[in-house]
């Protein structure tokens, strides 16, 4: 049977609207007495007439035209471009306490590395851009329940993950790194089974671990200033994270280091896409290959990550252009 829900919803609006002040709902005086009674009897019956009208119209053989669409899938997940285009905003999820890449500055906005390349987004998509704060463990959930269209908060492509969203081409490399203090540095990989780590949960850092130190002592935090807090206070040895993070960090904060630049295999990292939103991840991927001509990605380095590394590391050593690995 073909029902067309918007009907259903117009009959509706309209006999409420043009019923509600007889039924006393939203007026400043109700009426009262046996005379509203069956005014209210009267509206009721009007209602469920319309009501019966409407589901009348319904038929098994019913036919689509150009002008009328059938209701949305209930089940479908991720928002299609005309959607997203229509309601004139891209919700995009990001990190609001990782500078340089996603954090909210002094005077309230999102800034960093992330936050340019999803302004561009927007831009090209002719629409406004909502950015999402969104935790690392809750990346892939906010997809999968449809409160971000994007996500663009440093997430590494793993198949684990593969499984779950769709990546785009990548916009990034990446490898894992270990920050510590300067006066107790970790600069070698059989340290960590014998140091006080701490992670970001549901990181790639906390799922490399779990395979290759099971035994290490690791504790898990929600969120990023939890971790960096407990090494500023000496609760633990080192913090695991992907090196770019680590970088950025320790050449900001007075005392601590880098020991470990590079840590694992080099990955890289991409805009995720729900499940199965094959339309706007090949978007994403024809914008990358576009961007790749005025070379947008060294640009954003120069603007938000320069700063920050220094001559510690190039933009080739991190940034992808046009989706493509050199």
């Amino acid at each position: 049977m073909q029902c067309r829900m918007y009907t259903l919803k117009f009959s509706l609006e309209s006999t409420w609207s043009t019923h509600m002040n007889v039924l006393g709902i939203g007026s400043r005086k109700a009426r009262t007495g046996a005379e509203g009674n069956r005014k209210r009897l009267g509206v009721v019956a009007g209602i469920v007439a319309a009501l019966s009208l409407t589901l009348a119209a319904c038929s098994s053989g019913s036919s689509e035209t150009a002008s009328e669409s059938p209701a949305a899938d209930a089940s479908q997940v991720g928002r299609t471009m005309d959607e997203i285009k229509e309601s004139g905003s891209v919700r995009i999820g990001v990190f609001a306490d990782k500078a340089p890449f996603g954090s909210i500055d002094q005077s309230g906005n999102y800034a960093g590395y992330d936050i340019v390349y999803g302004d561009r987004i927007g831009k090209d998509l002719g629409v406004d851009v909502e950015y999402v704060p969104v935790e690392a463990a809750s990346r892939v959930e906010f997809l999968e329940s449809g409160k971000v269209d994007i996500i663009l908060a440093n997430f590494t492509v793993t198949p684990e993950r593969q499984e779950k969203v769709d990546f785009a081409n990548p916009y990034m490399k990446v490898s894992l790194g270990v920050a510590s203090p300067e006066d107790a540095p970790i600069t070698k990989p059989e340290q960590l089974k014998d140091s006080k780590l701490v992670i970001v949960k549901g990181t790639t850092a906390d799922s490399y671990l779990a395979a290759n130190y099971p035994d290490a002592d690791v504790q898990k935090f929600e969120q990023y200033t939890e971790v960096t807090n407990s090494l500023l206070d000496g609760r633990a040895d080192g913090w695991v994270t992907d090196n770019t993070e680590a970088l950025a960090w320790t050449g900001a904060q007075k005392g601590f280091t880098t020991g470990i630049a590079s840590l694992g295999d080099e990955d890289t990292i991409a805009a995720a896409v729900a499940k199965g939103n094959t339309q706007l991840r090949d978007w994403l991927n024809q914008q990358l290959t576009d961007l790749a001509g005025e070379q947008f990605f060294h640009k954003d380095f120069d603007e938000t990550l320069r700063p920050v590394y220094g001559d510690n590391i190039s933009a080739d050593e991190l940034v992808v252009e046009g989706g493509k690995l050199s």
